[in-house]
């Protein structure tokens, strides 16, 4: 059985897609945007900003299922150039304390409304 977990504190879906589901003791959150949800806008600033938007709307939508980032046990990092890299590291490492979850980043071509990062991850609760 799987449960609908959604945040008024997150951006809404962009899409046919929750913004997360939850099923069993697993919450896997779709890719999340670095959108204010209070304006439907990009955050302003560079990478470093945007990463830190992207994990605040995955905070607010795991909050939703009781749970928090020490519940992570997977990451997925899409960046739009392997430059932004080492920025969006600096402040990806700051959201996480003792063990950090297992992750994978990538470059893809494009991101959705031309975004440098989207973060999706997986829980366990």
């Amino acid at each position: 059985m799987k449960e609908v977990i959604s945040s008024k504190n997150a951006p809404a879906a962009i899409g046919p897609y929750s913004q997360a589901i939850k099923t069993g003791n697993m919450i896997f959150v779709s890719g999340q945007l670095p959108i204010d949800p209070a304006t439907g806008e990009f955050v302003a600033g560079g990478i470093k900003e945007h990463t830190a938007q992207c994990f605040a709307n995955i905070k607010a939508i795991l909050a939703e299922a009781g749970a928090t980032t020490a519940n992570i046990v997977k990451t997925t990092v899409l960046l739009s150039d392997m430059s932004l890299f080492a920025e969006m590291n600096e402040v990806y490492a700051a959201n996480f304390e003792g063990t950090f979850p297992a992750r994978s980043a990538f470059a893809v071509k494009t991101l959705p409304k031309n975004a440098m990062i989207e973060i999706e991850v997986i829980a366990a609760i």
